[in-house]
């Protein structure tokens, strides 16, 4: 079952729990009483199709609306993705980390799994961390200066050095595979340790790193197979406006 604009909010989360720090995104938090999907939406200045597409990508898998969600401004994504980010950054990253630090001090670990497991981690939110500072100091400052340019017309001047520097499609070519590092992380914490004590706090470990695995495949397809396009568009349409300047075809 598809969540619809006339379902109340309540249910959503009865339906699937998982999609908690979704609706956070969005600035949605717990306590919205029997108000339905669209009267919170309304509440909070929400776009109410973009908040349905959304959710609905993360309930059903199987569920990838492409060019519908491809029809929505390159600002209302990239706002969401930002989201996404400090989510990962502030909030899962450092839970995460917290059991791994608990689990190598109590499990009775020798030194060198201990070092294993929290060097791997640490690498991991170290490469994490890069790829999102790349995002947001670049690609999406980028992208949003393409957008205010086709809205607004700002110096020709200004938007044919853009398009002369950079191109999204080298974002594309750059766009680090972080997902495989946690599933080396996962093999690790399910084939190479030997048993723990501990045993609930390592499946909570490896819950939670599915968890976020799962959040990061759906971020990747909206960032790879909904901004990326919508850029490229910009990017043409602006090369278009601009040929007579010397921009790149």
């Amino acid at each position: 079952m598809r969540i619809h604009k006339d379902l109340k909010m309540a249910e959503v989360i009865h339906m699937n729990h998982h999609l908690l720090p979704v609706l956070n995104r969005f600035d949605i938090f717990l306590g919205f009483g029997e108000r339905t999907v669209e009267a919170v939406c309304k509440d909070h200045k929400i776009n109410l199709d973009f908040f349905l597409e959304i959710v609905n990508t993360f309930h059903d898998p199987s569920y990838f609306p492409l060019r519908h969600l491809q029809t929505f401004k390159a600002s209302m994504l990239i706002d969401y993705l930002q989201k996404t980010h400090s989510y990962y950054l502030d909030v899962k990253i450092p839970e995460i980390g917290q059991y791994i630090t608990e689990i190598v001090q109590t499990s009775g670990f020798e030194e060198s799994h201990r070092k294993l497991v929290k060097n791997f981690f640490d690498q991991y939110q170290h490469e994490l961390t890069n790829h999102i500072t790349k995002e947001e100091q670049g690609v999406y400052p980028y992208v949003l200066r393409l957008e205010k340019a086709l809205e607004s017309t700002p110096s020709s001047f200004e938007i044919i050095e853009d398009l002369k520097k950079y191109s999204i499609t080298e974002y594309e070519e750059d766009h680090d595979d972080v997902e495989s590092k946690l599933f080396d992380l996962k093999n690790i914490l399910i084939k190479y340790l030997p048993p723990v004590s501990n045993y609930k706090l390592l499946n909570l470990i490896l819950h939670e790193i599915f968890e976020l695995e799962s959040d990061l495949n759906n971020h990747g397809h909206i960032e790879d197979l909904i901004l990326v396009p919508i850029v490229e568009n910009m990017e043409k349409e602006l090369h278009s406006r601009y040929a007579d300047h010397g921009t790149r075809s």
